[in-house]
């Protein structure tokens, strides 16, 4: 609908841009004096500040085990969806490489081919076929059996057998040409069961590929066996490979067998690991000793919460690491590592302008006053009245509410219908706008600002690990920036008005709203121009208009915009 047709729909236009106008003054407004107050959960801390902290430790507690404790920051994973150690053997780093048997502890198998050169008293060359009695006929001389010798070996034999015959003035070389390829068979709990080509130097690793690799339901990594002539030749466990580079190099012959057998008992580990697997165990590592040697676990692992069945029912514990390594495990466990430590101290990081070191081991309950009042701080040149707090969890929930808030804009302006030719030409344009906007706003980083001095009094708040405190030297200078021509810090002078730094800054950019100007205060508090005096230290930040006609957009845009600069003090182009 063109709501600019009519005198009319012109009337209802200006009445609903000022319903919008009035929203978005009244949302900006709330937000520049919630920037200068206290927030709630600063509020809440300041009278105590445990109920919250209470109930999330209450909801991760599992209070059926037999020890109480908190499971830790992951919960419990989806059992099934976790792949089995060792499955990334057969995600394609094996398929290509074939080898082409020739090392020096290949053994002479019948088929293969024998380069021989003698020269001397005789001159000779010849490529020898190994036969099936793993003999090679060497003309003048008779047959010389090769089968099962290796390279070194291989030449002392012929050399040894023309020298019987020519012991004078004969030189001898040799050297395996080419293997007899094979075909192994490979079967039992694999994806593709089937008979394999390669070469008797191949790993079992390449062969167990070809066929898709381990079942990951059901397939064992620990004993897979080599049969020949249907005798067990080799077990290989490949967690030997897996964790120590070893394993089990069988010389393959055509027909081999390579069986994959049922994986017999294995136990799920997931939590505060580097990454969740489920691990087999053979009958002596059914300890949780030998399965922490196995697990990646990060560091500072002190719980486990040890889930399975007994023969006297379902078990359920949380104990420390220490009692872990001694318990038993069974077949289907489920262990879920947990950094449930309570450190009795937090860190604290100070910047700006104080004597001493910038980190600090404190006691968890330090109330922010009685911190500062052991910090010395250089006398004359420092503001105390503009000091002010990073904090982590404040910058996790502003990057919370901007995405959530860009979430919202894409929703209700992306996936909106038009119902003509020429709204559709303007819809095409608005998601061209709002697709680099959404772009450039998701790169914000919030610094977690939090404002604990406000009208020469700094609240006393319990201070929480990770804490920066800024305390700032008193400055002479204002910072222009945003939407002007030539962004720039400058000397403060008493009685000059905002338009006057920004005249002195070039004016405004073509891009400037020029009733949306905002003054930064040194301690984080963010202002409307309108509102405020100026002073040294200050800065001014003009924020850009929204190049649209569309009033509703235009108003979620600078909602975001002005969410942006509180946020991070910097300003996002449209």
């Amino acid at each position: 609908m063109n709501l600019y047709s009519t005198k009319r729909r012109n009337v209802m236009c200006k009445g609903f841009v000022a319903g919008l106008t009035l929203l978005f003054c009244s949302f900006a407004q709330a937000a520049i004096e919630s920037a200068g107050d206290l927030d709630p959960a600063m509020q809440q801390l300041m009278s105590g500040g445990g109920g919250i902290d209470a109930q999330q430790v209450q909801q991760s507690i599992d209070w059926k085990s037999g020890t109480y404790g908190q499971l830790g920051s992951k919960g419990p994973a989806d059992t099934e969806t976790i792949r089995p150690f060792g499955s990334q053997l057969f995600d394609g780093g094996f398929s290509g490489l074939r080898s082409d048997g020739l090392n020096s502890d290949y053994k002479v198998t019948p088929g293969d081919q024998v380069v021989l050169r003698i020269w001397g008293a005789i001159e000779m060359e010849r490529v020898l076929p190994v036969d099936a009695r793993g003999n090679v006929f060497i003309p003048t001389i008779g047959p010389v059996r090769v089968q099962g010798l290796s390279h070194k070996d291989l030449d002392t034999r012929i050399r040894g057998a023309v020298r019987a015959i020519y012991p004078e003035n004969v030189n001898v070389y040799t050297q395996v040409q080419g293997v007899q390829p094979v075909g192994v068979f490979v079967t039992g709990f694999v994806s593709r069961p089937g008979r394999y080509a390669g070469t008797p130097n191949d790993s079992a690793i390449y062969f167990l590929n070809q066929a898709g690799g381990i079942d990951d339901l059901m397939g064992t990594y620990r004993a897979i066996k080599v049969i020949r002539n249907g005798k067990t030749i080799e077990t290989i466990d490949l967690y030997d490979f897996l964790l120590n580079g070893q394993m089990v190099r069988p010389q393959f012959r055509d027909g081999d067998t390579l069986v994959v057998g049922e994986r017999q008992a294995s136990v799920v580990v997931s939590g505060d690991v580097e990454r969740s697997y489920r691990y087999e165990l053979t009958k002596n590592e059914m300890t949780g000793a030998a399965l922490t040697k196995l697990t990646h676990m990060k560091a500072g692992v002190s719980h486990v919460l040890l889930r399975g069945d007994r023969s006297s029912g379902p078990l359920t514990g949380y104990l420390s690491l220490a009692d872990f390594r001694q318990q038993s495990l069974q077949n289907g466990d489920e262990v879920i590592l947990s950094i449930d430590k309570r450190y009795d101290t937090i860190v604290v990081e100070i910047e700006g302008s104080f004597y001493g070191p910038s980190r600090y081991s404190l006691p968890r309950d330090i109330m922010l006053q009685d911190f500062l009042d052991s910090i010395a701080v250089p006398k004359g040149i420092t503001d105390t009245t503009s000091i002010s707090m990073r904090r982590e969890s404040v910058a996790l929930r502003q990057k919370e509410s901007l995405d959530e808030s860009l979430r919202r804009l894409e929703a209700t302006y992306l996936g909106a219908s038009s119902a003509t030719s020429q709204e559709a030409s303007i819809r095409v344009q608005e998601a061209e706008l709002i697709s680099k906007f959404i772009a450039r706003a998701s790169k914000a980083e919030p610094s977690g600002r939090l404002v604990v001095a406000s009208n020469d009094h700094i609240a006393n708040i319990r201070l929480q690990d990770g804490d920066v405190i800024t305390i700032p030297e008193k400055s002479d200078s204002l910072l222009i920036s945003g939407e002007v021509l030539v962004p720039q810090s400058v000397v403060y002078e008493s009685g000059k008005s905002v338009s006057d730094y920004i005249d002195g800054a070039g004016g405004f950019s073509s891009h400037a709203d020029k009733s949306k100007i905002l003054i930064v205060r040194q301690n984080g508090e963010v202002r409307d121009a309108e509102d405020v005096a100026l002073k040294a230290g200050d800065e001014i930040l003009v924020l850009p208009e929204v190049p649209t006609k569309n009033l509703q957009l235009a108003t979620s845009i600078s909602q975001i915009v002005y969410q942006i600069a509180v946020a991070t003090k910097v300003v996002t182009g449209l």
